[in-house]
């Protein structure tokens, strides 16, 4: 096969097929393998196209650090260990998902090397299934000229597919990500919710939840139907089991009723109804659930109980979506929810939050507070960071402000939406648009 045949020497590079050779070897290869087997198989097919030594690293739940697969060994052959995020040329193509190539740990925030030059070097490049950022690789390439980088970067690509396709079907991946044991309602909740991010080119989602182990009462959902952008972020009330079994209800009933067509005020009264079913004490959560049409730019939510949505245009905060209020759900208190709808501008970011990111204190009492959440969001958006680093840094900011310990979850979804070119956002009627499924 023409993806077996030898380096050429000079800036010509590989012969093109062997980059070809080398993906559908792996993607062979990789069909009947485990996710422990496939460092040994990226290594082998890899160094057939010119990357040699092959590194393979995932992120660990917090996204603190990065963790190698089983298995591994550096050049001098010593067992491969766990790196830092923020401080290391890995962190850095992690966090700004960029090619990177150096050979020392730099300070965080530093900017990548030129590609330019000749001499063996280690490339490292973000691993992402889609959008989610789930790791990184790192190879050594004798130069790193355009078709260098693009042979990694559809390995990386087809690296990220496999990992996906095997960390579901194997306890591997989870202890891997893991630092310390889990709590029971946290177990139940990280496999209840969806992934972290998605972006099409419409809209781009990203969560975070804190305490990634403890977790009692928070829980966001999202889905994208069609042109609809389903929302929903809950605080249960508590930190216990219970609290977890609360939120779980919450998600639960309402992805089957808006599976079923339900709007968020139908939905919304559906969760009141199985919480309050399910306990004789008065349990309940907060939540707000909304939708979005990614092809106008129009919101319509329900909040029942929770802290309003803010809306950031242009650097500011121009509005909190504090017009529509219900009651808690689940104490089935059966008063009307109000419906709110505001209508999004191209670039517009909206922020969902529990209470426990504005009310973090530190060990004086000082708040968080939301004027520094907002602030904290603004900054990073100017600075050029990507909206799921922001909300990497923002855990981390939150947790440093209270000395690494939560008195209470911590959640954030963050929503950016983009009109497609030509597009403008359409004018809606006082009604609700009609739901999808």
């Amino acid at each position: 096969m023409r993806g077996e045949e030898p380096l050429r020497d000079g800036a010509a590079g590989v012969l093109p097929g062997d980059g070809e050779g080398m993906l559908g070897g792996l993607l062979r290869s990789g069909h009947l393998a485990s996710l422990e087997d496939l460092p040994a198989l990226v290594t082998e097919h890899a160094a057939r196209a010119g990357l040699a030594h092959a590194m393979l690293y995932v992120a660990d739940l917090q996204q603190q650090f990065l963790v190698p697969l089983p298995g591994q060994r550096d050049e001098a052959g010593n067992p491969l260990e766990r790196i830092p995020i923020d401080t290391t040329v890995a962190g850095l193509a992690f966090r700004g998902v960029e090619p990177v190539h150096a050979r020392t740990a730099i300070p965080s925030g530093a900017t990548a090397e030129p590609f330019t030059g000749e001499g063996p070097r280690r490339l490292w490049v973000a691993l992402r299934d889609c959008t989610e950022r789930i790791g990184v690789l790192g190879v050594i390439v004798s130069h790193a000229d355009e078709a260098v980088l693009t042979r990694l970067s559809r390995l990386a690509a087809l690296v990220s597919l496999l990992v996906e396709s095997k960390r579901a079907f194997s306890d591997v991946y989870a202890q891997l990500v893991r630092t310390r044991p889990m709590a029971l309602s946290a177990e139940v909740l990280w496999n209840l919710m969806p992934g972290a991010m998605f972006a099409n080119d419409r809209v781009v989602v990203s969560a975070a939840l804190e305490p990634a182990y403890e977790v009692g009462g928070d829980a966001f959902d999202f889905a994208l139907n069609g042109d609809l952008l389903r929302l929903s972020i809950f605080d249960a009330m508590g930190h216990d089991t219970s609290a977890g079994l609360t939120a779980t209800i919450a998600v639960g009933c309402g992805r089957k009723h808006r599976r079923e067509g339900a709007d968020v005020l139908a939905a919304g009264e559906a969760i009141d109804e199985a919480i309050a079913d399910q306990f004789a004490t008065d349990r309940f959560a907060t939540g707000i659930l909304a939708d979005l049409d990614t092809r106008t730019g129009w919101l319509v939510w329900a909040n029942r109980g929770h802290p309003p949505p803010v809306v950031l245009r242009r650097g500011r905060s121009v509005a909190t979506l504090d017009g529509a209020f219900g009651t808690p759900m689940g104490l089935r208190l059966g008063l009307p929810t109000e419906i709110g709808r505001y209508q999004l501008e191209p670039g517009d970011r909206l922020l969902l939050y529990t209470d426990g990111v504005i009310e973090a204190q530190d060990p004086q009492g000082e708040l968080f507070g939301l004027e520094r959440f907002i602030d904290f969001v603004i900054r990073r958006e100017a600075d050029g960071v990507p909206a799921p680093e922001t909300l990497r840094r923002l855990i981390n900011t939150i947790l440093d402000h209270q000395h690494g310990w939560l008195q209470d979850d911590a959640t954030v979804l963050l929503v950016e939406w983009f009109a497609e070119p030509g597009e403008d956002p359409a004018p809606q009627p006082d009604s609700c648009p009609s739901e999808a499924g």
